[in-house]
């Protein structure tokens, strides 16, 4: 039970990342990123700190905390991190293709397949080819490959330079005794320097790795070679000894005999004139025996006897495969092949299947060859029967059935030239190629009227194009010529398929004529450059003098127009475009550079504010919750205090006594004392107008307060029930505006009068009371701005991660107290957070303190729903069943609203591994919001 006990706590424990490295330790890391004044200065101090060549794990760690200040930083961050992983992943790559062509390499015989597909496969996988030891390892395979081809052609040019030694002597039997001794020295040499030749080809070390048909090609040729040298020098060495003998055997060379009957004075027969060749070839078809037909009863009785002749052989060799199977028959295999040499022919078809299986099992790995090859014919006469269908409809295209039957025939041709016909099956399979082709022919007719339409097409689109060029000749609207340019290209790329003589035929002809109506086009696109040009170089230019913010916008808005004037290529104009925008981006950062070093020097509230973000980024450092918060609140209370005083320094002049009139008087009277106010105000303003004429220095006189704005209150009639309306709801007939004097809702006298604007300036006055808005102080300076937002922001991240494992504690706790039936280990509701109060406390206390109950699944459940977490696959059924039994329970509280009561129903239940871990994914949800 102790073990149990100590595996279950380790599940349910609530890992938070423990990072190797904090915000204090990665800002020196990093020579102050963290802290740069602007986006520019800390991208130049990241590629500073990239050039010492930092770790995975402090890229990483940088990486987590810039990336939520400034992505666009901390997208170099990432490329070098991807970086690093695909050098990883390359090295990985690297060292099992290098362990592949090791292995290709030590192989005693090269598999040239393997060789030459290594290098193909390897850059599929995205090995790095072009570095070492892959770079090595390739250039070696490929000069071992290289080696074994060249190999490979030696033999081949030793093996005709053996044909040709051969011809010469032949040629050389030919020629007199004399001549034949004069040359005898010069082939001996020849044929001695071609078996040494030979030998060191056989003895190369590429040798064992070269095709298998090479080596017997070689030693076939040699043969031959060694067998007419011998034949030559026998026969020169016979007519030397009968030179000198006379009694000695003729030579069976017929020259050199002839040749030697004449020293010995014995008459030689002269040699029968040469026939003309139609003459010769006309005796040699005539002397040529016709095939004599043979008879069918003939033929049958070869086919019996040779029935009668196999049969007692196969019956034979299948009963020795039945009394020993999986034994190799050689002898008795072999007499078999040896009566179907002779009596084959003559067999019919009868006996093929049976004699196929018997040679398979005795051994012969190629069976009965016409039964193989009439297989592979019956299975070429179903292809060819299946490219119609039942219907006679084609199966495959006109370009596709062409290729096929071309296929299918060519590989008839093969099976014919090495085994026997087979009539019956040539007869279906060139029916059938016959009924396919007919479809062939009706595609080629259709292809060729297309051929001929899209031809007509495309003249017709060339004479539109010259038509359209004599009409733009004076047009200016280059973007509508551009656009019809593209429409011409693509309707000239879609103009159907033509033969690639015709095609290239027009396509010469097409190019000229959209050349030509593309000149203009191309000339004001050459002078908007040059434009664009000129204004890069005033661009240049504005930016090295000071800077003119005026004469920037009206650099661009120039551009703009030339812009929208003349379209270009859209790559060519976003190049110049970075080109122009580059002196000008210049410019204002170097204006913003000046402006920060430049800068005023700091007043009272802004190092007031500077020493509030310092005091706060310490108690950051510090991990403590409450001093964070208390250092936040001292910086926005430092924040605030400039504005106060500035507040209460408005309020220090005295201000004239005025009257006040009671705020708890009726409406009616004060308007009463409000009115001779006014009537005086008017007196006295007048007064002061005639005066000024008179005197030029007048006293000054005593402030008077603004009269305060009577406040805006919306009414609505109380519609509640039971209530009755205080006042007549105002209408078309209640508020009449062109009532009678006396009359119920009639405007008061004067009301509407000449002076209808004579208010407007106190109107102004009540405008001015009601912005409730309150005053700002001072703006703050650059440097006192960005160190209080940045200090800000790195105090709520850390009370986010601070309150993240606060609550990770909270629900490891739980779990435990839980698991253990202690409910004094309960975190308080405190710990718990604002969304459990006392109450839900308690009665988890309760549950927890009380002995297992059966398990509350329906809860549990409840709870899922109530946090909108998965269930797991076994509980959905279950999930669904409860959400309809809860469409039908209108009236009920929903999972939402009881979930402390149902967290209490499973904490009543056992501890299980599967439930708890349900219960902590819903906690998790829950105890946050």
């Amino acid at each position: 039970m102790p073990c149990q006990h100590a595996l279950c706590s380790k599940v349910f424990t609530v890992t938070t990342s423990s990072k190797p490295f904090d915000l204090a330790n990665l800002d020196p890391l990093t020579a102050g990123i963290f802290h740069a004044a602007t986006s520019g200065e800390r991208s130049t101090r990241l590629r500073e700190w990239l050039q010492t060549e930092p770790s995975e794990a402090q890229l990483n760690a940088v990486y987590r905390e810039l990336s939520s200040k400034d992505k666009g930083v901390a997208k170099l961050l990432k490329e070098r991190i991807d970086e690093i992983k695909r050098s990883q992943g390359q090295e990985a790559l690297a060292s099992d293709w290098a362990q592949k062509a090791e292995l290709i390499l030590s192989a005693p015989r090269l598999n040239m397949a393997d060789a030459l597909a290594w290098q193909r496969d390897a850059a599929k996988a995205g090995a790095p080819l072009s570095r070492d030891p892959l770079a090595t390892l390739k250039v070696r395979l490929l000069e071992r490959v290289k080696g074994v081809e060249d190999l490979q052609h030696q033999v081949m040019v030793q093996r005709e330079s053996a044909v040709l030694l051969a011809q010469r002597i032949e040629v050389l039997s030919t020629k007199p005794m004399a001549e034949a001794q004069h040359g005898q020295g010069g082939l001996q040499n020849d044929v001695s320097q071609w078996q040494n030749q030979a030998q060191a080809l056989t003895s190369n070390g590429s040798w064992a790795s070269i095709d298998l048909k090479y080596p017997s090609q070689l030693e076939v040729a040699g043969q031959q070679l060694q067998a007419v040298w011998d034949a030559f020098s026998a026969a020169l060495v016979s007519a030397n000894a009968a030179w000198s003998d006379a009694q000695a055997a003729l030579p069976p060379v017929p020259v050199w005999a002839d040749e030697i009957r004449r020293q010995r004075g014995e008459n030689v027969q002269a040699p029968a004139p040469a026939a003309s060749p139609v003459a010769s070839a006309a005796t040699e078809k005539a002397e040529k025996p016709a095939k004599p037909k043979v008879d069918p009863a003939q033929r049958q009785a070869l086919r019996e006897q040779a029935l009668l002749t196999v049969q007692p052989a196969l019956d034979a060799l299948e009963k020795l495969i039945s009394e020993s199977p999986g034994a190799k028959l050689t002898e008795a295999c072999a007499a078999l092949q040896a009566i179907l040499k002779t009596h084959g022919k003559q067999l019919d078809t009868s006996l093929d299947e049976r004699l196929h299986k018997a040679l398979l099992a005795a051994g012969d790995p190629q069976g009965w060859p016409r039964w193989v090859t009439d297989q592979v014919r019956l299975d070429l006469v179903t292809q060819a029967e299946a490219l119609l269908d039942a219907n006679k409809t084609p199966t495959l295209g006109g370009r596709k059935m062409q290729d096929k039957l071309r296929q299918l025939r060519d590989s008839w041709k093969q099976m014919d030239q090495g085994g026997m016909p087979n009539h019956g099956l040539w007869k279906r399979f060139d029916a059938a190629c016959n009924e396919a082709y007919k479809t062939v022919l009706a595609w080629l007719e259709q292809m060729k009227k297309d051929s001929a339409d899209q031809r007509a097409q495309r003249l017709a689109l060339m004479e539109e194009v010259k038509a359209w060029t004599a009409e733009q000749a004076n047009n200016q609207d280059w973007r509508a010529q551009l656009r019809a340019l593209h429409q011409f290209a693509d309707r000239w790329r879609n103009a159907g398929h033509l033969s690639e003589k015709a095609f290239s035929e027009m396509q010469t002809q097409w190019k000229g004529v959209f050349k030509a109506a593309a000149a203009r086009l191309e000339a004001a696109q050459k002078a908007s450059i040059e434009r664009r040009q000129a204004l890069i170089e005033e661009a240049k230019a504005l930016a090295a003098a000071p800077l003119r913010v005026d004469a920037v916008k009206a650099l661009q808005q120039r551009w703009q127009v030339e812009a929208q004037s003349v379209p270009l290529d859209r790559k060519t104009e976003q190049k110049l475009w970075e080109v122009f925008r580059a002196p000008l981006d210049e410019a204002f950062q170097r204006k913003g550079n000046d402006r920060l070093t430049t800068a005023a020097p700091l007043t009272a509230h802004d190092r007031a504010v500077i020493d509030a973000s310092k005091a706060l980024d310490e108690a950051n450092a510090g991990g403590d919750a409450a001093q964070i918060r208390a250092a936040m609140a001292t910086l926005d209370a430092a924040l605030r205090g400039q504005a106060q005083q500035a507040r209460q320094a408005a309020q220090a002049p005295t201000v004239a006594p005025v009257s006040v009139i009671d705020a708890s008087a009726s409406p009616a009277a004060a308007t009463e004392a409000t009115a001779p106010a006014e009537a005086c105000a008017d007196a006295n303003a007048e007064q002061s107008s005639v005066d000024a004429t008179a005197q030029q220095v007048q006293p000054a006189a005593p402030l008077v307060a603004a009269k305060p704005a009577k406040p805006v209150i919306a009414v609505r009639g109380d519609d509640r029930p039971g209530q009755k309306k205080t006042e007549p709801a105002a209408g078309r007939d209640g508020g009449r505006r062109d009532g009678r004097p006396g009359e119920r809702g009639a405007r008061a006298a004067g009301e509407r009068g000449g002076d209808r604007f004579a208010d407007r300036g106190a109107r102004g006055n009540a405008r001015e009371g009601r912005d409730f808005r309150e005053e700002r102080g001072p703006r703050l300076g650059d440097a006192a701005f960005r160190a209080q937002r940045e200090a800000m922001e790195r105090a709520e991240m850390s009370l986010r991660k601070l309150a993240a494992q606060a609550h990770g504690e909270t629900l490891t706790r739980l779990m435990s107290a839980w698991q253990d039936r202690q409910a004094d280990a309960l975190p308080s509701a405190q710990e718990l957070g604002r969304a459990i109060n006392a109450a839900t406390r308690q009665a988890w206390a309760q549950a927890i303190s009380q002995a297992a109950k059966a398990p509350a699944s329906t809860a549990l459940l409840r709870l899922e729903m109530a946090a909108e977490v998965p269930t797991p696959a076994d509980k959905l059924s279950e999930r669904r069943m409860l959400q309809l039994q809860l469409l039908t329970q209108r009236n009920q509280p929903g999972p939402s609203e009881t979930w402390g009561q149902d967290v209490a129903q499973v904490l009543s239940g056992p501890h299980e591994e599967a439930t708890a871990r349900r219960l902590q994914n819903v906690l998790k949800s829950l105890l946050r919001s």
